[in-house]
């Protein structure tokens, strides 16, 4: 039974990720589309293959539509699906290396480092690798955090669940408070700038935002994937991994590396978006099982859909305002969190 469910389950992979590309390449089409200048999804596809050289289709008929589909909407899209895509896989990763479904860098903390870090270069007004700073900044912090997460939550040659949620707890409450005295120290744009990471928000994307990013994904999932085999035997047990002549302590470290790079890359343009990275690749895992082949591109994709789709709703489910990205995300990732807990500790037993 196991090796036909096993079978099906891998058959479903395929499938799986091209159901979620078609969704994603609508959603796109769709969010491209809705504003205050409304374009068709016919005008948005016809848009693009002119500026690709091609004569093909129809170019928006409404005043400003070429500048508001390549100044603001084109960009907005694209940096919400580097950034879902990132979420997405990051959890994936972070959940296999801690080999605990409730890891993700919103739940233990990763993701407000991070914004520490993004936040101390804002208030500092460090300039020293220009448009990258911010991100730098990010990044090291995501990584100081993440080993802090690792090393506390580790005991006797595992992670436990209770440790590594009030792990998260604590590193969130101590990230809160860096923040909070941050925006006290800081001026009126300082106190603006950080509010905005605590909430989350696409409002500021732009192309320079996109370019500075899509390297850090890039980097990110061709390096996860290539360690993707690793990743399953892992799943097996460290002794397991290591009898099958995987360096265990060497792939956490550089797992550990990559999703501070993709929790950086994250962040550092749109601020705190949480449960992304849980949700995501939980539901993955459910349809196709734990092969991390198929759960790596397919979080990957299905995280950028998500937060393509939440940031359509967050800018047009109240006329002429815009609700906060990360709140949105919170209020339906919250109670799939609880019920993730809930359902962890049903299979474990209790809570050892």
């Amino acid at each position: 039974m196991t090796t036909v469910s096993g079978t099906v389950r891998s058959a479903r992979g395929p499938v799986l990720i091209a159901g979620l590309s078609v969704g994603l390449l609508a959603v796109v089409l769709v969010a491209a589309g809705t504003g205050q200048v409304q374009i068709s999804p016919a005008e948005v596809i016809g848009s693009v293959l002119h500026r690709l050289g091609l004569d093909v289709g129809p170019l928006p008929s409404v005043a400003h539509g070429e500048s508001a589909l390549w100044q603001v909407r084109f960009p907005r899209v694209v940096l919400a699906a580097i950034i879902g895509a990132a979420l997405g896989c990051a959890g994936a990763v972070m959940q296999g290396i801690f080999g605990n479904p409730l890891a993700e860098p919103g739940v233990i903390g990763v993701s407000a480092g991070a914004a520490v870090g993004a936040a101390l270069v804002i208030v500092t007004g460090l300039t020293a690798w220009g448009s990258w700073t911010v991100a730098a900044g990010a990044f090291v912090a995501g990584l100081i955090t993440t080993f802090a997460v690792y090393l506390i939550s580790r005991a006797n040659g595992r992670t436990e669940v209770v440790t590594l949620v009030l792990t998260g707890v604590g590193v969130n409450a101590i990230g809160g408070a860096l923040i909070g005295l941050l925006m006290f120290l800081a001026d009126d744009s300082g106190v603006s700038a950080i509010a905005f990471w605590n909430l989350g928000s696409l409002a500021q994307a732009n192309w320079t935002a996109v370019w500075i990013t899509l390297p850090c994904l890039a980097i990110g999932l061709t390096f996860a994937f290539a360690n993707s085999r690793k990743l399953d035997l892992l799943a097996l047990g460290e002794r397991s991994a290591q009898h099958l002549g995987v360096n265990v302590e060497k792939l956490r470290i550089q797992m550990i590396v990559m999703t501070a790079l993709l929790g950086a890359a994250a962040v550092a343009f749109t601020g705190i978006i949480s449960f992304v990275g849980l949700v995501v690749p939980h539901l993955i895992r459910m349809v196709a099982g734990p092969a991390h082949r198929v759960l790596l591109p397919a979080s990957a994709i299905g995280g950028a859909l998500l937060v393509i789709a939440a940031d359509l709703a967050a800018r047009t489910l109240v006329d002429y305002q815009e609700m906060p990205l990360g709140v949105l995300t919170a209020a339906v990732g919250g109670p799939a969190f609880f019920w993730l807990l809930r359902r962890t500790r049903t299979r474990a037993g209790g809570w050892g």
